[in-house]
């Protein structure tokens, strides 16, 4: 819980509510700590089976113990608490059920680099102890990125937290691995692996990252053993040859069809192998031939599983050279492959080196370089559980939001291999198969076996490795419930209703969820997938340490506040896509902040913090601001529900700068001013309903100072995450209000736009003529007399059907139906006008001297380029023009001093 005082609210559970207190002169962000503090003391994110009102779900995406709450972070729990804010203003029963991931290869990496420090090893600990000390480490620090999250404003039931390693998760993932093997999908057996040397473990393809890394291509040969010739292959490992078995070409290719069935010897090892015919070599890569290393290469292994094959694995878990590796054997990769490279050339067995660039598998969590490794494992047969996943999609059962990442879900699951879920660690769930030191059979079981179920033995040891953190990751949407168990919580909130992540992993967490799902529960893990992109820095780069462009969210919040960040992060954003950010972005939001506060102030002091003003007929102009809100309503809840938050945050901004806070506020105020003024009342109840409405609307993205606020003009000073969500309401819609406001809106655009063309101050008040032959258009500008020469800093208006006395010193400003004239001796001084105007005219008759002479003289014509001639012409012509403008200009304003 975040530290600050707590300022309990008044009511019982489901009538929350918080004191009422005055709004304070200036907007303080560092408050946040004490609106999330009531909200955590009144269990406001709390959430019951309720049988009367409708679940809406969100399971939060765990993030690892290890981690640190980052921009990416920040930006995807913004997105899911806008969905849950909004739909528990709607009325439904919303649960956000938070919880961590206990992240083996992360958690352990860590803990194993602590130790080292003290120079501890794991085999000094052995395993109890150093479960032990992982647990210490978890419950120390396994919470400061679940304390972030608060600090984000985030607002899950804290009370069902969830670790991937309680209890009850742990059972559930025990109850699928017990199910999957009795159904014969869980199977133990040798395959070519993903390996990390220096982690020591399996990994899976999606922890793998690629980088394309300078290489080379080293052409060498073997002879063949019944004659002189020679088979030449290209390979940028010629470190695995020591494990090749065969040797392919293609059966198609003529130019080895002689050699098919005939025996090359391996050097070095001296194996003799095969030459044989497989579709798998591509006659236009390389030379056509290609070696077959079926332990050290995953298309090498299938190569071999075709033709039966031995597999030769040269390699020990910590990536040096095993025996097999005959005299190189205790090297590491590098160093043999230096030195077989060498050995090569002293047998005239090396033909050429290439250099090239190449893309790398590399372990995402320490960077080390990936090895294809033949490894016993534990593997789980994925053919039949993605039918249903797939079948899922393409039926539009799951839908993925953006649609064009359904491709990635579906490419993923139609060419999915067997899952490697077996891996050489201490923590995390630990394999429930048990081997029989009598028999040597294996035990599954949902409990320690008192004896092997083949032969009765009890000397039982348990499998050493822990299952992959994305097998009990893959559980989440309803382990979290109580799975197995037929829990009320089960029942009633699962499904899920969406779930919020980035791209990278749609395939080996996404997909997982969906198939383990179907196959457990029957049912789909949640309806909707959000994909959201990357944020990345202001010119487009991916953050990150390295490259010196990370913003840290925690030191932002520190500095502008969480509100500020999160309506940063959010607008600019659209499903699926990477967006920018950047402190300037934060900043614009931090003055969005101090301008609804401003605002929200002025209501107040206005009298809309009161619940007294009368009940007058509203005007034009405040039927046209409850319309736009009316609209504003439809438009944001319509985006939210489709994940467009990024344009309903973009809606609402604009709505309270621009039609607010620049136009109404400023319409009204003359009628706040006049206390006799009949419309006062209702001018002071428009503004705040349009205020209340739009905090509401806004509260989702911004729920802190929403909160503030609301609780301040709220009667009984009433939280406003648990007030109503607004409703469109079509009988508030008011088109001719809004169309006569937006003509009054352009006139004092054009009004503005001609006193700044022409320096008038501000404050200066001038007169003006409104010209319309349309009844209706006078009639406009005639009942908004009061706020439209207000915004227009007008001294005098007139309306007419006609044009009255001489206009030809006037300047006019065209509208929709009319034309409004503003006397030029009102808007400069013109004699100094007159004054400066001659220093322009003079400064275009100079111009216009300097370019005729250019044009006129022979010896520029003849010699200069074409381009720089016709340059010069233009440039004639526009200071010519210039200078007409000018000296009509100077032309009227003499008039004028006549």
């Amino acid at each position: 819980m975040l530290g600050g005082e707590i300022r309990p609210f008044h009511g019982q559970l489901g009538e929350r509510l918080i004191m009422r207190k005055e709004l304070d002169k200036v907007y303080d962000y560092r408050g946040e700590d004490e609106i999330y503090n009531n909200w955590l003391a009144n269990r406001c994110f709390r959430s019951e089976p309720d049988e009367l009102k409708k679940p809406y779900t969100i399971v939060i995406p765990p993030p690892n113990v290890t981690g640190q709450l980052h921009i990416g972070h920040a930006l995807n729990l913004t997105l899911q608490d806008v969905l849950i804010r909004m739909k528990r203003m709607q009325g439904y029963n919303a649960l956000w059920l938070p919880g961590t991931d206990h992240a083996s290869i992360s958690t352990e990496v860590i803990i194993v680099n602590k130790m080292a420090e003290e120079g501890i090893t794991k085999k000094d600990l052995g395993r109890e102890r150093y479960l032990k000390r992982a647990w210490e480490w978890k419950e120390r620090y396994g919470g400061r990125i679940l304390e972030q999250f608060q600090k984000l404003g985030c607002s899950c039931d804290w009370e069902r937290e969830r670790f991937t390693m309680d209890e009850g998760l742990s059972n559930a993932v025990t109850e699928v691995f017990v199910r999957l093997y009795e159904k014969g999908y869980i199977y133990r057996g040798e395959r070519l692996v993903n390996w990390c040397p220096k982690c020591r473990t399996s990994v899976s393809d999606a922890e793998v990252d690629h980088e394309d890394k300078k290489s080379f291509f080293w052409h060498l040969k073997y002879k063949l053993t019944d004659c002189d010739d020679h088979l030449v292959f290209a390979t940028t490992r010629p470190e695995t040859m020591l494990g090749d078995t065969a040797v392919a070409v293609n059966p198609n290719d003529p130019r080895y069809a002689k050699y098919v069935g005939k025996y090359v010897t391996v050097p070095v090892v001296n194996r003799i192998i095969p030459v044989i015919a497989d579709e798998y070599v591509d006659i236009e890569t390389g030379t056509g031939v290609v070696k077959i290393t079926p332990a050290h290469d995953p298309n090498d292994f299938i190569v071999g599983e075709r033709h039966g094959f031995p597999r030769v694995n040269i390699m020990n878990t910590d990536g040096t050279m095993n025996e097999n590796a005959g005299k190189y054997a205790g090297m590491t990769t590098l160093m043999c492959r230096e030195r077989l490279v060498e050995e090569f050339k002293e047998l005239g067995l090396f033909v050429k080196v290439e250099s090239m660039e190449h893309a790398v598998g590399v372990h995402e969590r320490c960077g080390e370089i990936i090895e294809p490794l033949l490894s016993l494992q534990w593997f789980v047969k994925m053919e039949e559980m993605a039918k249903p996943a797939l079948d899922a999609y393409i039926s539009g059962e799951l839908n993925i939001v953006p649609e064009r990442f359904g491709k990635i879900y579906r490419n993923w699951l139609e060419n999915i291999r067997d899952w490697c879920i077996s891996r050489q660690l201490w923590w995390g769930h630990r394999i429930p198969a048990y081997y029989c030191g009598v028999c040597g059979e294996i035990t599954v079981s949902r409990t320690r076996p008192d004896a092997c179920i083949h032969c009765g033995s009890d000397e039982l040891t348990q499998d050493e490795d822990v299952l992959d953190t994305w097998f009990s990751s893959a559980l989440w949407p309803f382990s979290t419930l109580g799975w197995p168990e037929e829990t009320p919580e089960l029942k009633y909130y699962y499904p899920t209703d969406v779930l919020v992540t980035a791209y990278e992993i749609i395939f080996f967490w996404v997909v997982r969820m969906v198939f383990s799902a179907l196959e457990q529960t029957g049912q789909l893990p949640f309806k909707d997938v959000l994909i959201h992109g990357l944020v990345r820095d202001e010119f487009g780069k991916k953050m990150s340490k390295s490259s010196g462009n990370g913003i840290d969210p925690i030191e932002v919040i520190e500095k502008y506040g969480a509100d500020a960040l999160r309506l940063s992060l959010v607008i600019g954003t659209t499903p699926g896509n990477d967006s920018r950010m950047h402190l300037e972005k934060v900043e614009l939001c931090r003055n969005f902040l101090n301008k609804i506060w401003n605002a929200a102030r002025f209501i107040e002091m206005a009298g809309g913090g009161s619940a007294g003003a009368d009940d007058a007929d509203p005007t034009p102009a405040d039927r046209w601001i409850l319309s736009k809100v009316n609209n504003l309503i439809k438009v944001v809840t319509a985006n939210v529900e489709n994940y467009e938050m990024g344009f309903a945050a973009q809606k609402i901004y604009d709505f309270y700068w621009d039609e607010f806070c620049d136009w109404y506020i400023e319409m009204v105020k003359p009628r706040l001013y006049g206390a006799d003024d009949p419309t006062r009342g209702a001018a002071v109840n428009t503004l705040k309903k349009v205020l209340i409405t739009a905090l509401k609307l806004l509260h989702p993205f911004m729920p802190f100072i929403t909160e503030k606020i609301y609780s301040s003009y709220a009667a009984d000073g009433e939280s406003i995450m648990l007030s109503d969500w607004p409703v469109y309401d079509g009988a508030h819609d008011y088109p001719d209000d809004e169309r006569e406001i937006e003509l009054m809106k352009e006139a004092v655009r054009g009004i503005r736009n001609i006193r700044t063309r022409m320096n008038v101050a501000p404050a200066k008040k001038i007169s003006a003529f409104v010209v319309s032959e349309n009844e209706d258009v006078r009639g406009v500008f005639m009942r908004s007399e009061s706020f439209f020469k207000t915004l227009a800093s007008l001294g005098e208006l007139t309306v007419g059907a006609e044009i009255i006395g001489d206009i030809t010193s006037s300047v006019p400003a065209v509208i929709p139906g009319g034309v409004i004239y503003l006397p030029l001796a009102e808007l400069v001084d013109a004699q100094k006008e007159i004054e400066r105007l001659e220093r322009e005219r003079d400064k275009y008759s100079n111009e216009i001297k300097r370019a005729e002479s250019k044009l006129n003289n022979p010896g520029f014509t003849s010699k200069a380029p074409d381009k720089i001639i016709e340059e010069e012409r233009g440039k004639l012509d526009k200071y010519a023009q210039m200078f007409s403008e000018t000296e009509s200009q100077l032309e009227k304003l003499r008039n004028i001093r006549q």
